[in-house]
């Protein structure tokens, strides 16, 4: 887990430096890969998180994202709705519906099956390619998250496709989906290392 692990760290040294800056300003919209790389994993962080906190549309995902909140319209709520098809779906791998449980269904559908299973399974995650994340997601969603952001789609896509598995995983750690309870306590306590900073 050394890509979540470091960009954890990396939040923190930032926030103990002062570089941190203010979530409410999203990074440049020309942001390259390579160096800005580690600003895009930074800002893709939370979106992931709600994702995976997402309860459907009967309620939203945590208050989280780079523009503060899941506060009004084209917010982080609306827009992990709007990516996950914003519907409560049928239970998922082990009974959990919602953000992670939407989520697995839709990597199962787009052929991603193998990839998710390992994430959530105990064992070394498998990759899932840049590309995939825009089958699992739609070219909208992507392109919603990208803009979001003010990153490009190519660096939404690779950010995601190397940050996904490691938060699932991390939230799966008894090999298996946890119910929505202790879903919600693992997002908690990842959101709170995110702040702590």
């Amino acid at each position: 887990m050394g890509l979540l692990d470091d960009l954890l760290d990396g939040l923190a040294g930032q926030a103990q430096s002062g570089q941190l800056r203010e979530r409410s300003t999203p990074p440049a919209p020309t942001r390259q890969a390579g160096g800005g790389m580690g600003e895009v994993m930074t800002a893709l962080l939370p979106v992931v998180l709600a994702m995976l906190s997402n309860r459907g549309a009967g309620g939203g995902p945590a208050n989280l994202g780079p523009r503060g909140g899941s506060g009004g319209g084209g917010g982080l709520a609306d827009l992990i709705g709007a990516v996950l098809g914003g519907s409560r779906s049928a239970a998922g791998p082990g009974g959990a519906g919602g953000g992670l449980g939407d989520l697995l269904s839709q990597l199962q559908r787009a052929g991603f099956g193998a990839q998710a299973d390992s994430w959530v399974g105990r064992g070394q995650n498998l990759p899932i390619p840049p590309e995939g994340m825009e089958q699992v997601l739609g070219r909208d969603g992507v392109a919603q998250i990208a803009r979001h952001l003010g990153v490009s789609e190519a660096d939404a896509t690779r950010g995601l496709s190397q940050l996904l598995p490691e938060v699932v995983d991390r939230v799966t750690p008894d090999g298996r989906v946890p119910d929505l309870d202790s879903l919600a306590a693992s997002v908690d306590a990842l959101t709170r290392r995110t702040r702590r900073a």
